[in-house]
């Protein structure tokens, strides 16, 4: 049993069982003397001796309780205050504890990765049962890791409570481990940290102003990357916010004929209903009247953030509404996935053969193994009737809505379409690129779309060439950032100025091989970890868990 169970520094004498469920093991330490804690003198003269109970690990499913005799022996050192002295038995179990050093590193490693609620609840049919609050004591008493000089370093913000507390968070990319968790992510805050740390090479960020000035102050001689995925993402907002204020003259522009006659897809979901009509009217007068208060209030001088607390605006709508050149009209959205879809061509050829009993149509449709009601055919064949059906009130046989055309010529949303405008030609379908054809028929679009294009091409094909070689990247984007910024676009200048300003922190992005990918995904890590806590921990705890955590 002694080679079965070891336990550390002492000798396992006799093993009983307590119960049905749990074993008590018999143990003594195997030192013959001890040595006293406040002279340091050895003693090998015993005093007495008592019984300690703590718990330990398991063995084979069953909780193990232990019964250890502790002795204490005289301190024959007449200098020393001590007349008694208990000998030490540091190894397997702290002073007045009441579990062992081992059991509570396991219960505090579950703790720390399940949470105190849920470890409690895995741990007792592990054999090893502990309170949440107990889990809570072993998670803030556990020591913290070393600290290590991080050579290349990523900062990301993560959210403590979305919209309102921010945190910073610090990854080692070299080691691809959290090195520390900040309570806020001010430039003071970030620069204090890196001084107190030296030995940073290399700092990875977003565009972040906060966190260039944190670099900038706190380690002055770092090479500042900006993250690519960054880039992208700012270029891809740049083109909406273009987007944003022509999208009305776009609508106008005629559509471009399809080469290849595929079969029309629905374009248009099933009628609303008279109520949802009028709210949506509704709603469109309520933001007309708000984007005319906007604009005036814009052409007047007033700022953005002052509209934006007057009205009581998102920042995003008072900025969409004062670039708008007209009125941006909701994009009529494409209609999700039905189960008419794989039986419309068979619905199409029934009604051009003059059938329109819906009850016949669904009755032909479960025949094919259509699984839903005929409510669905009764919506579908509603708008597409040469005459109004019998069971049509005569108040309503007047006021039958049509199907209008008017999606056909539509346009997505800006964000929808900014996402195309960014993507590559081989990855777009067929339709989406007809559009893309359509827009660029004004030739302010067609110059966005190909500036737009060129700049998240050598982001995604930037190249790492020896130091002494010219890097193609780079010339690539002193020629991009010179065209961009007298393009006579105001958004694609001031996108440009903004590069501009930064432009060391792009260039390295575009020629070395660090970037916040992995950060993002310590910050996915951390998220996880806070939601497991429902929101009630201290931020000291989630700093413990996210440092200790495996």
């Amino acid at each position: 049993m002694t080679s079965l169970y070891s336990i550390p520094g002492c000798h396992v004498e006799r093993v009983a069982r307590r119960g049905s469920a749990q074993a008590r093991l018999t143990v003594r330490s195997e030192s013959v003397g001890a040595q006293c804690p406040s002279c340091k003198s050895r003693s090998t003269a015993p005093h007495s001796t008592y019984v300690r109970h703590p718990t330990d690990l398991p063995c084979a499913g069953r909780p193990v309780q232990l019964e250890l005799r502790v002795r204490r022996f005289y301190c024959r050192n007449p200098e020393c205050s001590r007349r008694t002295f208990t000998e030490p038995v540091s190894r397997l179990l702290a002073a007045r504890a009441r579990r062992t050093r081992r059991l509570a590193t396991a219960q505090c490693a579950v703790g720390m990765t399940a949470g105190a609620e849920a470890g409690a609840r895995l741990l007792k049919p592990l054999a090893m049962p502990a309170s949440p609050d107990t889990l809570l004591r072993l998670m803030h008493r556990a020591p913290r890791p070393a600290e290590k000089k991080p050579r290349v370093l990523g900062v990301d913000d993560w959210a403590l409570r979305k919209g309102r507390t921010y945190g910073s968070i610090l990854v080692d990319l070299e080691a691809h481990r959290v090195v520390d968790v900040l309570p806020d992510r001010s430039a003071p805050t970030v620069s204090q940290w890196l001084q107190r740390h030296r030995g940073v090479q290399v700092i990875t960020r977003d565009r972040s102003s906060e966190y260039a000035r944190a670099a900038q102050a706190g380690a002055p001689k770092a090479q500042q990357v900006a993250d690519r995925w960054h880039l992208l993402l700012n270029g891809r907002q740049m083109v909406e916010r273009w987007l944003t204020g022509a999208h009305a003259r776009l609508r106008a522009l005629p559509c471009v004929p399809k080469s290849s006659a595929s079969p029309r897809p629905r374009r248009s979901s099933f009628p609303r209903t008279r109520s949802e009509v009028s709210a949506g009217e509704e709603s469109r007068t309520r933001r007309l009247a708000t984007y005319q208060e906007v604009r005036r209030r814009h052409l007047a001088g007033e700022p953005l953030l002052t509209i934006r607390r007057a009205l009581k605006l998102a920042r995003e709508t008072v900025r969409k509404y004062a670039l708008a050149e007209a009125f941006p009209e909701r994009a009529v959205r494409r209609p999700g996935p039905s189960l008419l879809d794989p039986y419309l061509e068979h619905l199409a050829r029934r009604q051009a053969e003059g059938c329109e009993n819906a009850l016949l149509l669904w009755r032909e449709l479960r025949a094919k193994g259509y699984p839903g009601s005929s409510r669905q055919v009764h919506r579908w064949l509603q708008t597409r009737r040469a005459a109004p059906a019998r069971s049509t009130p005569r108040a309503r046989r007047d006021n039958r809505s049509t199907p209008t055309e008017a999606c056909a010529n539509s346009l997505p949303s800006p964000r929808q379409l900014a996402w195309l405008c960014v993507q590559p030609l081989s990855a777009l379908s067929p339709t989406d690129k007809a559009l893309l054809v359509r827009i660029e028929q004004d030739e302010e679009a067609a110059h966005v779309i190909a500036l737009a294009r060129r700049f998240t091409q050598l982001v995604r094909e930037r190249g790492i060439t020896h130091a002494a070689k010219p890097n193609p990247s780079c010339k690539a984007f002193e020629a991009w950032l010179r065209e961009a910024c007298t393009c006579g676009v105001r958004a694609v200048e001031t996108f440009a100025a903004g590069l501009e300003q930064e432009g060391e922190a792009i260039r390295a992005a575009l020629t070395t091989p660090w970037s916040n990918a992995q950060v993002e995904g310590q910050v996915t890590r951390l998220k996880f970890l806070k939601r497991q806590m429902y929101g009630r921990a201290s931020f000291d705890l989630l700093r413990r868990r996210v440092l200790l955590a495996v």
